[in-house]
């Protein structure tokens, strides 16, 4: 058996020439993100393709998983940073988010290698050691105008066009997130009082509220649209369903709303979370309490929820520059009587 390097376990000829991962062990990694650190679907997912984001880069640069240190965690980084995206016409770079995310699946990853007896501990320096700053920009949202815009586009005289004013009223309404709105069973909703069961991250569920125009949209999606993709069923029922009566997809429905803000007339990169965040902004700028709005989002810390209280001093901002007739450093013109207030 080959002498250890630093803080490698040996391994069998056979186990170390198989680079950089076998089928096996990456079947067997797959049950450990589900078994012992119980990810949903989602989440697991991400990690399987950030994984074989890092496998692909070893695999073209000649490395094993062995070969894990600091110096080949850093031309890895590198290549994210500058050329790790082959999705476009031309190799870009990740965005710094994507980066640190990839290098937590890594992280989750050696740490099952160290389980399988690869290493004695993990060769990958921990967030703290190795750190990536994250510049995280400031949502977007849209205006009360465009919201009211976009939900207006959809046809509310075919059965689609029914499904997708719900959708987009619910999003806006409750703001939810994706997979929480593409996870609603028509047994969640509570119509005498307006509520809405959500399962959030970590199947933790609360009630979401909404108001009449939603209401309006959801009695006539069930009533009269549902019934044209699906016959009424079981309170297991999804909510929203496609043309064969089952669960709408998560790209369908992002797909729908890039579709109405197209057709709205809205900016490009309007997408379902544009409406989650969009709802907190005008929430906040009605003088909601900050605390309301976290436990309606969902969101385990206020930290999270204080974001949108710089979006609307930005806004403010930029309102103020732009309206007021002092913002400027000239001011207006001394000599226009064109402001002056009559006698």
């Amino acid at each position: 058996m080959a002498a250890s390097r630093g803080n490698v376990t040996a391994q069998p000829r056979e186990t170390q020439s198989r680079a950089p991962a076998d089928a096996e062990l990456l079947v067997r990694y797959d049950l450990y993100l589900t078994g012992q650190r119980s990810l949903s679907d989602n989440t697991r997912r991400i990690y399987i393709d950030d994984l074989h984001t890092f496998l692909d880069y070893c695999r073209r640069n000649g490395h094993a998983l062995r070969d894990m240190d600091r110096q080949l965690l850093r031309g890895y980084v590198a290549f994210l940073a500058t050329a790790g995206r082959s999705d476009g016409p031309r190799p870009t770079g990740y965005a710094r988010v994507s980066i640190v995310r990839k290098l937590t699946a890594l992280r989750t990853f050696y740490n099952f290698l160290v389980q399988e007896g690869w290493f004695k501990s993990t060769p990958v320096p921990s967030a703290r050691s190795f750190p990536v700053k994250v510049e995280k920009p400031l949502p977007s949202f849209l205006g009360k105008q465009e919201a009211n815009r976009l939900l207006a586009a959809p046809d509310d005289d075919t059965p689609a066009g029914l499904r997708d004013r719900a959708i987009l009223e619910v999003l806006y309404a409750c703001g939810v997130r994706l997979a929480e709105l593409q996870g609603m069973n028509l047994g969640d909703i509570n119509s005498d009082r307006r509520e809405i069961l959500v399962r959030g991250k970590g199947d933790k569920e609360r009630w979401t509220l909404y108001g009449a125009p939603a209401q309006d949209a959801l009695d006539r999606y069930i009533e009269d649209g549902r019934p044209h993709f699906s016959a009424a069923g079981a309170h297991s029922d999804p909510l929203f369903v496609n043309r064969y009566g089952g669960r709408l997809s998560r790209r369908s429905i992002e797909k729908i709303v890039r579709d109405y803000a197209a057709r709205a007339g809205l900016k490009e990169g309007i997408h379902t979370h544009t409406l989650r965040h969009s709802f907190a902004s005008h929430m906040l700028e009605g003088d909601a309490d900050l605390r309301v709005i976290q436990e309606l989002l969902g969101h385990s810390s206020v930290s999270t929820t204080q974001l949108y209280t710089h979006i609307t001093k930005q806004e403010a901002r930029r309102a103020y520059m732009d309206f007021h007739p002092l913002a400027s450093a000239s001011g207006p013109d001394p000599d226009s009587d064109e402001d002056t207030p009559e006698e």
